[in-house]
């Protein structure tokens, strides 16, 4: 066993959780007391995300390869691809009727008079959301390099199947890329850890430059709306998401213990990029195989965005309800129906596109006639409403991945037993995981 993993810890000792949280506190208090100090800080937030983006290629590509070449098959693949695809569509349209739901009683945009920014409009405006043809064109890049250039994670899953399929079928002579690849996926988690050590740095200069550019005004301003979502928020998780983990006997409290960290990053930070590496590391280390980790996470970062549509719900609804005020015109329940069923098709692919709910919420609006303004109303809290939905996206991802790989019987529950534990550490030196063991040391 490794002398670095078996030393004891400090007594001052923090885990990654309790340093983010400091950082939350240090960054919100900066950027309160000495707000053109925390504008400032927006370097250490690029800094953080830039490293964190720069591990997502490298990390799915090695993750495919190693778990489909490595052991998987093409039955097995589009088996496991075909169950991910129906769980999406099933769980985010639950997302949109309880943001529906929700909506509708409080109903946060009756009062509101409908004005805004024209100029951010138009940037919202400068592009539209993919129709379900230009997603499936989209998929396949005509350029991998440029596709990981871009962190356009759809394409690199299409190009890391296809490829993982082709190491596959050579047999032997591909055997030396499969053991490259899954050195590399190593390599990227460790890498990660590194990286998720400036983590609390980043993510309190994040909340400095939220509260420091514009105020702990932020915070109240439009809180109807945002309290709204984050009820409707709380709703799916507790009724849609606690059903399904009830149903596939999620072992909760360890889940619990592996999400905290990407769910906490992917709050403050809004991204859920920011997220997604440590997301995939805790899930191979919750027991699930890194063939469905490495296809279900990056996958249903465009495909179950379950926190996304239901705030397009939320927002779309408040829209209408706004414009009732305004105009006197009532959007009644059947028109919100039809609304619902076209979000539910625009929604997808949605990561692929620039500021990708507000671009979507433009286009529904635009499409059922409500005033575009509305869209520059809600910008103003966006950023407070955004920390909600990025971090509900990453936990319905990460039990999608728990969900297939009980669909597929092969989650492992000894594993999941001992995540956290001093046994777990055991258990990935002897697998020769040290990267895992040494993350499972420092979470301890």
């Amino acid at each position: 066993m490794s002398v670095e993993i078996q030393k004891q810890k400090k007594w001052w000792h923090l885990s990654l959780t309790k340093q983010i949280f400091i950082g939350l506190l240090f960054g919100g208090l900066l950027g309160w007391l000495k707000p053109e100090w925390g504008v400032e800080t927006a370097f250490l937030r690029t800094i953080f995300l830039n490293l964190v983006k720069s591990i997502i290629a490298p990390l799915i590509f090695a993750s495919i390869v190693s778990g489909i070449a490595g052991g998987g098959n093409i039955k097995k693949v589009g088996r496991m691809g075909v169950k991910a695809l129906i769980y999406f569509e099933i769980v985010t349209s639950f997302a949109l009727f309880i943001g529906l739901a929700v909506v509708n009683i409080p109903g946060p945009g009756y009062g509101v008079q409908l004005h805004g920014d024209m100029v951010d409009l138009g940037k919202i405006s400068e592009t539209h959301p993919m129709t379900f043809l230009e997603t499936i064109i989209h998929t396949f890049p005509a350029n991998i390099i440029d596709a990981m250039y871009r962190n356009d994670v759809l394409q690199i899953v299409a190009f890391s199947v296809l490829f993982a399929f082709a190491v596959s079928a050579i047999g032997k002579k591909g055997e030396p890329i499969v053991a490259f690849c899954d050195a590399l996926s190593q390599v990227m988690f460790k890498f990660t850890s590194y990286v998720m050590k400036f983590a609390p740095f980043g993510v309190g200069a994040a909340m400095a430059v939220t509260i420091g550019h514009k105020g702990i005004g932020v915070l109240v301003n439009l809180g109807m709306l945002v309290g709204t979502l984050y009820i409707a928020l709380a709703v799916f998780v507790l009724l849609v998401l606690g059903t399904v983990a009830y149903l596939i006997k999620l072992p909760t409290k360890q889940f619990l213990k592996a999400v905290k960290e990407p769910f906490t990053l992917a709050f403050v930070t809004t991204s859920s990029e920011s997220a997604l590496p440590k997301a995939m590391e805790v899930m191979e280390r919750l027991g699930v195989p890194k063939r469905i980790v490495g296809f279900v996470m990056p996958t249903g970062y465009s495909f179950n965005l379950d926190g996304s549509t239901l705030y397009l719900a939320v927002a779309s609804v408040f829209v209408a309800q706004a414009a009732e005020t305004t105009t006197g015109i009532h959007f009644g329940f059947e028109k919100q129906l039809l609304l619902m069923l076209t979000l539910m098709i625009t929604s997808k692919g949605i990561a692929a596109v620039p500021r990708a709910s507000l671009v979507v919420l433009f286009a529904a609006l635009h499409s059922f006639g409500l005033p575009v303004e509305g869209v520059a109303v809600i910008f103003a809290v966006d950023e407070l409403m955004d920390m909600a939905r990025t971090s509900v996206n990453v936990l319905g991802n990460c039990l999608a991945c728990v969900v297939v790989a009980r669909w597929e019987g092969e989650f492992n529950d000894e594993r999941a037993r001992v995540f956290g534990t001093k046994e777990e550490i055991f258990l990935d030196t002897a697998e020769g995981n040290m990267a895992f063991a040494q993350d499972a040391r420092e979470g301890e």
